[in-house]
């Protein structure tokens, strides 16, 4: 009976510390290399697994922690959504200032046209510049619209 317990604490000390070398990270091994300490395990169960506990293992009570890297899906990533509502702040403010810019020209330019068509010198330089120039600010308010644009962003409006 004695030496079954000896056989069967042999074999768990042997298994334990293959599991544990296998299970360390290369980089923490000390001693000699991953692969060695492997070949060691299994050559000399006894003796490798004493050396294994005794020089080889990292310093610490408990083996390293695992970690592994991911991919983080989008709406659960929070610096992603953090980002999203910046963009979407930011884009909002540009809209705005757009308009306003938009809303500033049309005046400037309507100003501009009624004090060049009192002045009789010129009239029709005047006239045609600015509905031409009318024309085109209008085209540009009317496809850069935030209702009407369709730039394909992930917007919500």
């Amino acid at each position: 009976m004695p030496r079954v317990l000896v056989a069967v604490a042999v074999l768990a000390i042997f298994v334990y510390g293959l599991v544990d070398v296998i299970r360390t990270d290369k980089n923490l091994t000390r001693g000699i290399s991953k692969t060695a300490w492997i070949v060691v395990m299994v050559v000399l169960p006894v003796v490798g697994a004493a050396l294994w506990f005794i020089i080889g293992r990292p310093r610490g009570s408990r083996p390293a922690p695992q970690s592994y890297s991911h991919t983080v899906a989008p709406d659960d990533d929070p610096d992603f959504l953090r980002n999203l509502e910046v963009r979407r702040r930011n884009q909002a403010e540009a809209d705005r200032l757009k308009k306003l810019k938009d809303e500033l020209q049309a005046k400037e330019h309507k100003l501009n046209g009624g004090a060049s068509g009192t002045a009789g010198s010129g009239e029709g330089k005047g006239k045609g510049s600015q509905n031409g120039s009318h024309r085109g600010d209008k085209h540009t308010e009317e496809s850069h619209h935030p209702e009407t644009d369709s730039h394909g962003t992930d917007e919500v409006k």
